[in-house]
């Protein structure tokens, strides 16, 4: 196995390419399971000595196996974080390989960083949605251009593929981490679990061999070929909205998120699911406690803060039943994952608004329909 270099090796190299040299380093988070280290770098320039704060991602996973999905999730060939400004990418022959970037320290501008599983403010949920409303809305009109049999399928796929000369690949065709087709297991242990309510009210087939969990992954689920029936409202989702991976200046008022190496094409309302479960205040989402809810007044107007934000970005139309739909499927997508991962946020609220979900004929027969379009266009 190759050895792996230092932070502080890796930190001079890259620093070098700016005349800038180390001071100091502090690591800042472990990745998961070993993955690397998130560092914050100080650094000074050679000559006029003017100092840096910056941050260092170093990414060094151990060798891919084929049939490990967990590990196979965190490998894209390539890794999009915004204003980066040096990266080593190196990929060795026993398999192992060396990931590292120096990007700007976003904590200048904005300093509180939110704690682990946390609820935001009410005033950071609005900043959250308008900055979510930004970003899906800036590549809602540009992800047309993408050449989608580029980019990085799931993970077990990509694990087995032999595109290795293919560095230009750098988001996912399916944004997220929870889709149902790099889920497949956890998906089984729900079916067979007779003690879940879920497992019969997702699970069963009820449609040409489908079940709702599997109608609702098909439908949300971005197409290989552009064209398919949710093509148009597709654009780039962040793939993990929540607390802990955002910055919110010192007002509170605006946030910058990151974390994106689950950035892919998809639904906005996908990366919202996340949001409300488990970084939005119960009591800006509901104020009943029933076994099954249906939308609230305070749940719509959030909805509609982001959707009117989305739309305002190029000036481009969503329907709003159809955003509805999709965010009612994406909910339900959401919960699916829950059931067979464990639950956790606001668990009462996603599981009554499934069950009311699940109950309404205008989103049953909405979404056999969507099938029958999508099975059409295959």
């Amino acid at each position: 196995m190759m050895p792996q270099p230092s932070i502080g090796d890796i930190s001079t190299a890259l620093l070098a390419i700016y005349d800038l040299q180390l001071v100091s380093y502090t690591i800042l988070q472990s990745l998961w399971a070993g993955y690397g280290y998130i560092c914050h770098l100080t650094a000074s320039h050679k000559e006029t000595f003017e100092a840096h704060s910056l941050i260092l991602k170093l990414i060094t996973p151990p060798p891919l196996k084929a049939d490990d999905e967990g590990h196979s999730r965190k490998l894209p060939r390539t890794v999009p974080v915004a204003q980066c400004l040096a990266t080593v990418n190196e990929h060795h022959p026993d398999g192992t390989s060396i990931t590292a970037m120096i990007i700007s320290d976003l904590r200048h501008d904005f300093p509180i960083a939110s704690g682990k599983r946390n609820s935001l403010t009410e005033i950071q949920v609005h900043a959250a949605l308008a900055w979510l409303g930004q970003f899906h809305g800036f590549f809602w009109t540009r992800v047309g251009d993408l050449d989608r049999s580029r980019l990085v399928r799931p993970p077990l796929v990509e694990a087995r593929g032999s595109d290795e000369n293919r560095p230009d690949r750098a988001v996912w065709l399916n944004g997220g981490y929870t889709y149902l087709a790099t889920r497949r297991n956890e998906y089984d242990s729900l079916a067979a679990d007779a003690a879940s309510e879920w497992s019969e009210a997702l699970c069963r087939p009820i449609q040409g061999g489908l079940s709702t969990a599997e109608m609702v992954a098909r439908i949300l689920a971005p197409s290989e070929i552009a064209g398919g029936p949710l093509s148009r409202y597709e654009t780039l989702i962040h793939g993990d909205v929540k607390s802990e991976n955002l910055f919110t200046n010192i007002e509170e008022d605006q946030v910058a998120f990151y974390d994106f190496q689950y950035t892919g094409l998809g639904l906005g309302v996908c990366d919202l699911a996340k949001l409300f479960t488990c970084s939005v205040p119960l009591s800006m989402l509901t104020n009943e406690r029933a076994r099954e809810l249906d939308i609230s007044p305070a749940e719509m107007a959030l909805l509609q803060e982001y959707h009117a934000r989305l739309q305002s970005v190029d000036q481009r139309s969503y329907d709003w039943d159809v955003f509805v739909h999709h965010w009612e499927s994406a909910l339900v997508d959401w919960l699916r994952f829950q059931a067979s991962w464990g639950f956790w946020g606001n668990t009462e609220w996603l599981e009554a608004r499934v069950r009311s979900i699940l109950k309404d004929q205008g989103w049953r027969s909405w979404l056999a329909k969507s099938i029958i379009t999508d099975n059409n266009i295959q």
